[in-house]
């Protein structure tokens, strides 16, 4: 029997939308502290969002090309389980916070995943999403996932314009750990839409029984 596929809905500003989330399953939650994205939290806000939070929600903060006081900030201000690095860290600044670390890698243009993936050897998760590297995520748009390695597909987090829609045929062609979604489940960015996180999850939960 294949193992449940592990959902993470990234990109939330708002308790309502966190409880919602967990309520509905989601296994992880991502907070963004990248100023030019409008998913942007403060530490004020994030701090609601993780209180408001049941216990075994795995609570993951992004960033893109932080300075190391930032991270420190936040992870001295929050209860953070993993970092989600999305811009062009080195593995040994990913590593030098002492924290699990997930490394999002640009899909696009790239055909090196399996040479990246040893080179972020110490991760405890890829994510695969679409955008150039170095650039923020959250655009809406999927990558071709025929460029996903056979060998990496069972370990990797994939995102890039996942929704409801294309969720089981994501997951029934890629295979994938865990799904990362952001713009698929919103009213707008940042707020996120509880009827389209319902959808998503049941779907998920649909796929990995059929295929299981």
């Amino acid at each position: 029997m294949n193992p449940r596929t592990r959902v993470k809905i990234c990109g939330l500003t708002r308790p309502e939308d966190a409880q919602t989330a967990a309520r509905l399953g989601a296994d992880a939650i991502g907070l963004v502290f990248y100023e030019k994205s409008p998913r942007n939290v403060s530490l004020e806000q994030a701090q609601q969002i993780c209180i408001a939070l049941p216990a075994f929600v795995t609570k993951v903060a992004l960033f893109l090309d932080p300075d190391t006081l930032l991270v420190t900030r936040v992870l001295d201000a929050l209860d953070i389980d993993l970092i989600q690095f999305h811009g062009n860290e080195s593995a040994e600044f990913c590593a030098s916070f002492n924290r699990p670390y997930i490394k999002a890698l640009g899909m696009a243009g790239r055909h090196d995943l399996t040479e990246q993936a040893d080179i972020y050897r110490d991760a405890c998760g890829l994510l695969l999403d679409s955008h150039v590297m170095g650039a923020a995520g959250g655009t809406g748009e999927a990558f071709d996932w025929k460029i996903i390695p056979e060998s990496l597909r069972h370990s990797i987090i994939l995102a890039g314009g996942l929704k409801p829609e294309n969720i089981a045929e994501a997951i029934r062609k890629v295979r994938p750990f865990a799904v990362d979604l952001s713009s698929g489940v919103e009213a707008e960015p940042g707020i996120k839409d509880a009827t389209r996180m319902a959808q998503l999850i049941n779907e998920v939960k649909r796929v990995d029984c059929e295929i299981g």
